[in-house]
């Protein structure tokens, strides 16, 4: 059995662009579980998640749009819509 915390199987992959990323936070408070600020910008808790909406929800409410949300074996991108 795979699970999303970096092995194979199915789940989202998660990046924040650090060169768009501003600190505001956002994402953060919209979905705990999967962003948090690290020297004032935000990181992903884990490269790869279950699918949750919370995260569609941060990546749509950025601001900067620097959260990339893609499917983790195809990488095809998922949020921001493309």
């Amino acid at each position: 059995m795979s699970t999303a915390e970096g092995q194979p199987g199915p789940g989202w992959q998660l990046h924040v662009d650090p060169t768009r990323c501003i600190g505001s936070g956002i994402c953060a408070g919209t979905a705990p579980k999967h962003f948090g600020l690290v020297d004032g910008l935000s990181r992903p808790l884990a490269e790869r998640v279950a699918p949750a909406q919370a995260v569609l929800d941060a990546a749509d409410s950025c601001p900067m749009e620097a959260i990339l949300v893609s499917e983790a074996d195809s990488r095809r991108q998922i949020a921001p819509e493309p």
